[in-house]
């Protein structure tokens, strides 16, 4: 017979847990079965202990069938699904789901609300009159079918152990696990239906992990469960020390997709996009291999078929696709105020995490669960690293209709952009990439 406090003991002990002893601390967690202090006991061992490969597949699929799973086997073809750790002004998905949709891949993607300063797609796909985020699973799969991706919220018995475990790990400082942060991503990614799954792996000041160290460590560890339960996986890691593109915001990343699908968009946000989907679009089988892949994905630009291929999604989730060509039908702010230069310089950098800080007091983001996002508001970067800045000169224009936060947005605002004499080295945007074939 299984006992908790044994299995607390022996992962504190440096040991590994079996299958059966995994299940049971799983189903425990779920069911309540198992006390909270218990639960933090063991996941303060994991913290300092870890966990094997064969620990944390096991884990992953303990959680998959904690709660409801997406039956996605009336979808044609491979599911590819790609997810962000989280960063600010990270628009890739809005613009990478209707590129590779245009070459003939299927994504039917759940995904999630932002909180704090880190947006959710949810939450911006909202900010477009009518689009509808709540679909039941027949008309998820048909929509898939017929269009080639669907964007929904989350379900709310999706991988209901991970929201037991990730509470306790809130505050009982255990968040910074790999093991449980990748198992806690993979299980939701799984459970959702993916068959291969691309993953951004943010690292820097606006990111959740701030080395390059710590992301290649989670990006492998995710891999390796991919490999370990049969879902075709690589990690791409990016830098998050400034924010992706101009734009922090719902609706104002809408139209900052909406100008990359026309194909004016910033390039660093495009070449991600690229190099993300390059890797879905193999992983889908539609290209012999990931060169190929950014060939297709160029052509549907260029030609604008990613273009219709957003406003064909649009259009199928009850979404006004007028907006596609007339983004000034996305809701806006009543105040916009253009902060400007105290000095002629370059751009050093500018700190992502406070910017998104001051796009969650703008209205952008949700300080709490239940807090109201204004989808009008949020911050436009007018200079961006290694740009030029006379005196005077816009460097960020704040969006927002909440005239109390005005002044400490633009104190805040002044903290986080430093600028010198000397041009920046500004370093690559991809750090690297972890495949199956990079781990032994």
């Amino acid at each position: 017979m299984v006992r908790i406090n044994e299995l607390i003991l022996k992962k504190r002990r440096g040991y590994a847990l079996s299958k059966e002893e995994i299940h049971y601390l799983i189903d425990g967690a779920t069911r309540g079965a198992i006390p909270d202090y218990q639960l933090a006991a063991w996941l303060m061992a994991v913290f300092f202990r870890g966990m094997t490969k064969s620990e944390q597949a096991e884990m992953t699929m303990a959680m998959v069938h904690s709660g409801d799973t997406v039956d996605l086997s009336g979808i044609k073809g491979i599911k590819v699904d790609k997810h962000s750790t989280g960063g600010v002004g990270d628009t890739t998905t809005l613009v990478l789901v209707p590129l590779v949709a245009a070459v003939g891949c299927r994504i039917a993607k759940m995904s999630g609300r932002g909180l704090g300063h880190t947006g959710g797609t949810i939450d911006k796909l909202e900010s477009i009159p009518g689009f509808a985020t709540e679909m039941g699973l027949t008309s998820f799969v048909e929509t898939v079918n017929r269009v080639g991706a669907a964007i929904v919220a989350q379900t709310g018995n999706l991988v209901p152990a991970d929201k037991k475990l990730y509470a306790l790990r809130d505050v009982t400082a255990t968040v910074d696990s790999i093991p449980l942060i990748a198992t806690s991503i993979m299980s939701k990614k799984i459970a959702a239906g993916a068959d291969a799954i691309v993953l951004d792996v943010k690292v820097g000041s606006g990111a959740f992990m701030k080395d390059n160290e710590q992301a290649f460590q989670l990006a492998t560890t995710m891999v390796e469960i991919g490999r370990e339960v049969g879902r075709r996986t690589v990690a791409v890691v990016t830098r998050m020390d400034q924010p992706l593109g101009r734009a922090i915001g719902n609706a104002l990343e809408v139209r900052e997709a909406l100008l990359t699908l026309h194909g004016h968009g910033e390039r660093d946000l495009l070449d991600l996009c690229l190099r993300l989907g390059s890797h879905m679009v193999y992983l889908a089988g539609v290209a012999h291999n990931v060169e190929e892949g950014r060939s297709l994905l160029e052509s549907a630009l260029v030609s604008g078929r990613a273009l219709d291929k957003f406003r064909e999604l649009v259009s199928a989730q009850g979404g006004n696709p007028a907006v596609i060509d007339q983004p000034e039908l996305l809701p806006t702010a009543h105040h916009i105020i253009e902060v400007p230069a105290a000095e002629r310089g370059y751009i050093q950098d500018i700190d992502a995490e406070e910017l998104g800080q001051v796009a969650m007091i703008l209205g952008a983001g949700r300080e709490s669960i239940n807090s109201t996002i204004d989808p009008g508001a949020g911050v436009i970067l007018r200079k961006r690293p290694g740009d030029w800045a006379e005196k005077g000169d816009a460097l960020v224009e704040l969006h927002t209709n909440r005239d109390s936060v005005i002044q400490e947005a633009l104190e805040r605002i002044a903290q986080s952009v430093r600028v010198g004499a000397a041009r920046p080295d500004i370093r690559p945007l991809v750090v690297g990439e972890v495949t199956e074939k990079d781990i032994a």
